[in-house]
This record gives C-alpha cells, structure tokens and sequence, in this order.
C-alpha cells in the first residue's frame, strides 16, 4: 500500500485515511491507493463498514493540477467512484475542509457523508470550461433538488455544511473536529442500526417542470455570456432527469469530452494557470518582504475608502488621512458603509465589524499619525502636483524602512519618487475600482524601487486576495494604457459610421461584461475627459480625434452619476437607454468633419476592438512592461472585464492566429494609417511562426 493510504481495522470497521498534503488532490497514485484500499477490505471480509477520510486541512480538494494536459492513468476517476459505490458494505465518506471537484464525487459516490462544520461543498469545474466528468451532474441531482444541484454544478460556486445537511447533500453535521472518530462513530451506528448500503445511482433523480428548466436555461444563458459549459452542465442534468443513470452518466462522458476538445477549455486552463504563474517575478527571488501591520492611506474617496475597507478586511491596522473635518466625516462614513454592505452579504459578522470600527480604524486630518506605520498608499486625486506634495510630506514623516506607494493609474511613479529621499521604498500599487472587491493589483516597479518592496507588494496582495500583476512605468501601466489604446479604435469606428449602443451590442455579446460606452458611464466620463485633456500636448497632430466624448462632458454629462452620459438613467431606465442627442453630437461632428458615415458590422468592430488591444499589449510586452504575455492577460481578465472563457487577448490572439491580427491591422491601416502601426514584436512573431505563448514560460 503507497505510504499516502492507511488502512486501519477498528473492531469491524475499516478506516481509510488518506493523506496527501497539501490538499489532498486525486492524484493518480491516490487514486490508485485508495482502490487497492477497498479492494482489500472487501477480499479480507474482516469488516461491516467502511470509513474513508483525510488527513492535514482538507478532504480531497479535486483533481492534482500537476496532472493537468497529461494522459489520464488508470483507475480513472469515474471507475473508482463507480467501484466504491458498488460496495456490498455500507462507505461512510468523514468529510473537513473542502471537498471539491472530484473530491465531492467521490464523496457521492460513498454512501453516507459526516461533515464538519466549517466544510464547504463545491462542483468548481465550468470555472475551467468543463462539467463535473465523474458522475457529479448525476448524483447531486438525486441528492438535492434539481434547482440547487443547478445552481451548485453551472456557479461552481460551494456552499457549507448547514445548507449541505438541509438540502440532504450530508447526512450529519459532526461534533467536534477529530473526522476520522466522526466518521467511525457514524458507520457504527449504521451497523447497530442494521442499515445497508445506499447507492447514490439508485434513487430516483429530482426533477423541475418545463416551464422551470426553460426559464433556468435562459437565465444560465444570460449570466455565461458566450460560454459553453455552463449550458452543458444543464444538459447534463437534464440526462439526469430523463434517462437510466448508466445512460445519464454515458451522456455525461460525452459532453465532458466535448467540452474537453474546445477552444474555451483551453482558454480557462490558460486563464487559471496564468492567475497562478503571474506571480513569479524576478524581485521575489532576491527580495524579502518586509513586515506590514499597519496602513495608512491618503484620501477617503471612494478609491481611497474602498483601498481602507480591503485591508480592514485582511486584519490590517488603518489610518486614513483626508483634507479636513468634513472630509473625515465622509471618508469615515463611506468606510463604515462599505463595512455594513460586507455584514450584509454574510461576509462580515456584525461583532466583528464593530471590533474593526472601534480598534483598527481611525481617520485624521493630521499626516503625523503616519509616524509609526508600515506602509502609506496614497489615493488622492490624479495630479502630478498634488502627489508631488502628498509624497514630499510623507518622507518627512514616516520612520525609516515605511514603504510608500501611489495608487496613481497614468503618471509616471519614477517623477513621484524623485520627490522623496527614499525612491527605493516608492512603488506603485494600482488598485481598481471598487478596490475592496476588485481582484487586480497592478505593483508598480520604479527605476529605483528596491527588490524588498517589490516582494511587499505582492505579499500585501495576497493577504488582501488579489491576483497581483507586475507592472512597468509608463502612461497608464499595463491595463490603463492598453484601455487607451483601444478605446480609440472604439471611438474611431464611432466616427467612421458605428452606432456607440451597436458597438456595446456586438462586444457584449462577443462576451464583455458591458461595453466600453457602458462602461464610461459607469466610471464617469469626467475620467476619461481629464486624461484626454492631461495627454493633449503629447497627441500626435496626424492622429484622429474624435471630439464627442468631450462635447458631451461639456454639457455635465459623466454618466450614471449625472444621470445622463452615453446612455439616459433614470427611473424607467435605470440599466440605461440609449440617447438620440449623443445620435446627434455624433453626427454633427462627422458633417464637420466630412466624414461620410458607413455600415460597420459587428464582425469589423470585434476585430477592430481586438487588433487595437493585441497590438497595444504587444507593445508592451516587447517594451518590457508587462514581464510576458501572460500578465497582460491577468491584468484584462482581472480588471477590465475580457471574457475569461476567452483567456485574454493575447491567448486569443493566439488561437485565431497572429497572421489574422497581423492582416486586421493592414486592413485598417488604409483608412487611418496614423493609428493602425502593427508593433514590431507582433510583427516578428508572426514572421517566426510563432505565438505569444512561447513567451510565458
């Protein structure tokens, strides 16, 4: 027996454990281990039950991702659950931490299920482009109803034990935290009481009416937006519910292996590895991170709260600094607000938000309170000259070896630096909007910024959560600067003859979250329209500039706030509707400019929008401010919305081909060769036959 599976008799009962750190992953030698396990058990003939259970912090957690692209080796997972279930002794499956993925199919596929309190329950798999391929889509809907297996297998999503024994998932909630007596007091129960086996496969499998499956089929629709898994998660369960299990399960297999075969697999396997890959940067290997307790911020806005909020929330001690009294009194009551808004989503005992209130959090109008703390992160307002004298009062201030970083999201950080006599404790951490629940982190990496405060950086963003992606100085970073980029081609094909609500269409349902008109009302277009104006000096004269933008901003028009920008809000349309007067700003602007407006479809302006983003990234890339093209597809998946079933752009990219992008490029160029410059590094690519994966490694 591989030392990972013990095998122990308790009287009549058999005790599997297995362990398998960190999380216990299906491993094919656990795998293996654990069938050889119940096989003996069964030829021994020695006991009346079995128990299987792991060691250290959780039960099987899914499948081993060092396993991930290779062949798979027998016994495949679905062969072992299936033999486990066919047991002619009652398996009692003792369940802590997290069991996931293939972890919780194995746990169906035993026949009674202890767990824990603080267990969780999930089905993760459609978060990779794929279904539960182990006879998950058909036992969790003869465990639970149809509607929650639903809601479980197309999330991914887990839930806890208390829903778990409600929804009949588990059988009991264990007493205390030894899983392994849990389980073994469980089975003798069974045995006392005389119960048998009770196979998941033989129940009758839940069901929900048409009208209920129609209407859960459409709002799954909605919410995939252009991806395939969740709706075969649907068609799976629907196998459930219609056929024999053995033909349910052989229908599983097939739309697994579908799903297996097709290009948003491979899209989510890159997106899921990249998240992890992202951060390995070369400061890491020579940096130690320095210790960080306590925060300060400078400024209490909404960035500012919200930066507050994400460190309260990780155990963190902040001092925010704001103008004056009546500042500190919004700043306070924003930062109060977001916390009451976590109480409410269950995401924050309400004890506890008082306890952060009371002793971790204070707000000032005195820079003096920052004497003692570990890290400053200055949020104020996008002013070179006002960061200048925000960074020149924070060296003065704060005790040597304090880290000051700028949330600044275009200037350049190595001119912010120079204001200090310690460029090498000055980095930027980006954080986006809103920052107590956005995941990105764009570290920002002077000139002169030591490789300690690198390494702080990305310590601090893993204990806030976030995916942290190593970022270059230049105008806008990674993120901000290919968003400039592209939303030019998106305001020049609006110029050419596109309708903005055509151009929000097409992209939303090439699977953006919204549109980039949208999505500038949201944000506020005052935003964008003091960038513009900030970079006005540095425009080229021979580039287009499409004035519409601001000629709606000079007339107060930002958007949701105001209640009107691209889009009208109000109250018979809150989500927004579209407004003939921007139809017309725009077509005033083409009059003067003679520019003859003509039909765009939506397949020219998906492939307008992406060549002007690969292009940019490839920039980027080839300049060295994003380390691969990996972190430029973090950085759009995390913060901008870029559907993760499509990997990100420079994934995407790769799969249509870079002679495609190459070629789009070309295409428009003609019209506008100003902007439409394909960027060397693409260019030599493309020339080699290579891809921008060859990059990442």
């Amino acid at each position: 027996m591989p030392s990972l599976i013990n095998v122990n008799l308790e009287g009549d009962i058999a005790v599997i454990g297995i362990d398998n750190p960190p999380v216990n992953a299906l491993s094919h030698a656990v795998r293996e281990g654990l069938q050889e396990a119940v096989r003996g058990v069964l030829k021994d003939g020695l006991a009346k039950a079995i128990v299987i259970y792991c060691e250290g912090r959780s039960f099987f957690a899914g499948a081993d991702i060092r396993e991930f692209g290779k062949p798979p080796m027998p016994p495949h997972l679905p062969d072992l659950i299936d033999e486990i279930e066919a047991t002619t002794i009652p398996v009692v499956a003792a369940i802590h931490g997290t069991a996931l993925g293939g972890g919780l199919e194995v746990a169906m596929g035993a026949h009674y299920r202890v767990g824990a309190k603080s267990a969780k329950f999930g089905l993760p798999e459609v978060a990779l482009g794929l279904l539960p391929g182990a006879g998950g889509t058909q036992r969790l809907p003869r465990l639970i109803p149809v509607e929650d297996a639903a809601a479980m297998i197309t999330s991914g999503k887990p839930i806890g034990a208390r829903k778990a024994l409600a929804l009949g998932l588990i059988d009991e909630i264990a007493e205390g935290s030894d899983m392994r007596a849990a389980g073994v007091n469980f089975a003798r129960k069974l045995i006392e009481d005389g119960q048998g086996v009770r196979m998941t496969r033989a129940l009758a499998c839940n069901s929900m009416s048409d009208e209920a499956a129609a209407t859960l089929r459409a709002k799954v629709a909605k919410s995939a937006r252009g991806a395939i898994a969740p709706l075969s998660c649907l068609d799976a369960i629907d196998a459930a519910m219609t056929l024999p299990f053995d033909l349910g399960l052989k229908r599983e297999r097939e739309l697994f292996y579908d799903l297996m075969n097709s290009d948003q697999r491979g899209a989510m396997i890159h997106a899921f590895f990249s998240d992890r890959q992202v951060g390995k940067v070369p400061e890491l290997a020579t940096g130690t991170a320095r210790e960080i307790a306590q925060v300060g911020v400078v400024g209490g806005g909404t960035m500012g709260a919200g930066i507050a909020v994400s460190a309260l929330l990780s155990g963190l001690d902040v001092t925010l600094a704001e103008r004056d009294d009546e500042a500190v009194a919004g700043a306070q009551s924003r930062v109060s607000g977001m916390l009451g808004e976590a109480v409410k989503r269950g995401k924050l005992a309400e004890a506890a938000r008082d306890a952060i209130l009371a002793g971790k959090f204070r707000v000032t109008t005195n820079y003096g309170d920052f004497a003692d703390v570990d890290l400053v992160i200055e949020a104020v307002f996008e002013s070179m000259e006002v960061k200048k004298d925000v960074f020149t009062k924070l060296d003065s201030i704060c005790k040597p070896g304090a880290i000051l970083a700028s949330n600044t999201s275009y200037l350049d950080l190595n001119e912010i630096a120079a204001m200090t006599n310690r460029p090498q404790d000055v980095i930027g951490l980006h954080f986006f909007s809103p920052a107590h629940v956005m995941r990105l982190l764009e570290v920002v990496v002077g000139n002169e910024t030591s490789a300690d405060v690198v390494a702080s950086g990305f310590a601090l963003a893993k204990r806030l959560k976030k995916v942290a992606v190593r970022a270059g100085v230049c105008d806008g970073f990674i993120g901000n600067r290919i968003l400039s980029h592209y939303g030019k081609a998106v305001y020049n094909m609006v110029l050419a003859g596109a309708s903005p609500y055509a151009v929000d269409k097409a992209l939303t349902d090439f699977g953006l979250a919204m549109g980039p008109f949208a999505v500038g009302d949201l944000a506020g277009l005052d935003i964008g329209w003091a960038n513009r104006k900030r970079v006005a000096p540095m425009r080229d004269p021979n580039e287009t500039y499409p004035e519409f933008a601001d000629r709606i901003c000079e007339l107060g028009r930002f958007g949701r706030k105001t209640g009107r920008g691209f889009y009208i809000y109000d109250e018979t349309s809150r989500g927004g509707r579209p407004d003939p007067e921007v139809e017309e700003i725009i077509a005033k602007e083409r009059a003067e400019k003679g520019i003859e407006a003509r039909e765009i479809d939506s397949g020219e302006m998906i492939d307008r929008y992406m060549a002007a983003m690969v292009n940019e990234s490839a920039r980027v890339v080839g300049e060295g401010i994003a380390l691969r093209p990996l972190d430029v597809d973090v950085t759009l998946l995390n913060g901008y919305g870029f559907p993760r079933w499509r990997g990100g752009p420079m994934h995407y990219a790769d799969t249509v081909g870079l002679e495609k992008i190459l070629a789009d490029i070309g295409r428009f160029a003609e019209e506008d060769a100003t902007f439409w410059k394909p960027a060397p590094l693409l260019e030599k690519l493309a020339s080699e036959g290579r891809t921008f994966a060859s990059l990442n490694a």
